[in-house]
């Protein structure tokens, strides 16, 4: 979402929408704070009333203690949906997926039967977990690591296309060499051999027994390392990039990916700066 075209006009919602969405006052950094505090202490109750032991004796009050905090988070979901001004825009967001299903389990919950769905039940405790994802939202950061991912997701595409057919070549070729007798049953149980080689994880349930698919394995694990190291150094070179550009961001089209020393837009010609502000400082030349 836009931080300026969601603002709303009235001045209740505009006061309210400051506290929840923004942490430049005391009252919101208040507020995202406490946020912050009750989404791992909900969380960490997710993970207790997994253990039998402490379901067993603290059962119920790990129940009513989640009504609690549900009930906080959907009071909070509904001060978002009206603080802002168009609220379809945030309940199809990331965020707003996010924090429907951090509350909806439990609700959910309550019209499924417990004799005939306890594994259903299990299921939404365990989706209540998803509330950690609240807190990206926290994190300054979290967004300039997206930004790396989402402008590098064609080349990893591209990578890990490349790498399936490597893994259906090397799997079809150990399932040739070594053959049933020695595990390699079929070409899908050989592929999972080559996924578990490749990334250097190792199981040992599966081994070549012959010097040519110990041959064929040792090629598979150098090439292992490789397939670590590429998805890296792209990330990383975006990230690199984006400490170097992004300083502007646009007011109409919202893109970021503008120079430090930008004062339009480099897609839409927009000035980046109101005129009273001071344009960036230009690099100096080299002498």
């Amino acid at each position: 979402m836009n931080i300026s075209e969601e603002r709303p006009t009235t001045p209740v919602r505009a006061k309210l929408y400051d506290i929840i969405f923004l942490a430049d006052t005391r009252a919101g950094r208040w507020f995202d704070l406490l946020l912050i505090w009750g989404i791992l202490f909900s969380v960490g109750l997710v993970i207790l009333d997994s253990v039998p032991r402490y379901h067993r004796v603290y059962g119920k009050e790990i129940i009513l203690l989640e009504w609690v905090f549900t009930v906080i988070f959907t009071i909070e979901y509904l001060l978002r949906l009206y603080s802002v001004r168009h609220p379809r825009h945030y309940v199809f967001s990331y965020f707003g997926v996010v924090d429907l299903i951090s509350i909806a389990p439990m609700y959910v919950g309550l019209f499924v039967p417990t004799a005939h769905g306890f594994m259903i039940i299990r299921m939404l405790r365990v989706l209540r977990i998803f509330r950690i994802l609240k807190l990206t939202q926290y994190l300054r950061e979290s967004k300039t690591l997206a930004d790396a991912l989402i402008a590098s997701r064609r080349k990893i595409g591209v990578f890990l296309f490349v790498v399936l057919v490597l893994l259906t070549i090397t799997g079809s070729l150990m399932y040739l060499i070594e053959g049933e007798e020695n595990g390699f049953t079929d070409i899908p149980t050989s592929i999972y051999w080559s996924i578990v080689t490749m990334t250097t994880v190792g199981y040992g349930d599966i081994s070549p027994q012959t010097s040519l698919g110990r041959f064929a394995a040792s090629l598979v694990m150098i090439l292992g390392y490789s397939v670590i190291a590429v998805p890296t150094g792209i990330v990383t070179a975006e990230l690199s990039h984006s400490q170097t550009t992004g300083r502007f961001t646009c007011s109409r089209c919202a893109n970021h990916r503008n120079d430090n020393d930008a004062r339009f837009c480099k897609l839409c010609g927009n000035c980046l700066f109101e005129p009273k502000d001071p344009p960036p400082n230009p690099t100096p030349p080299l002498e």
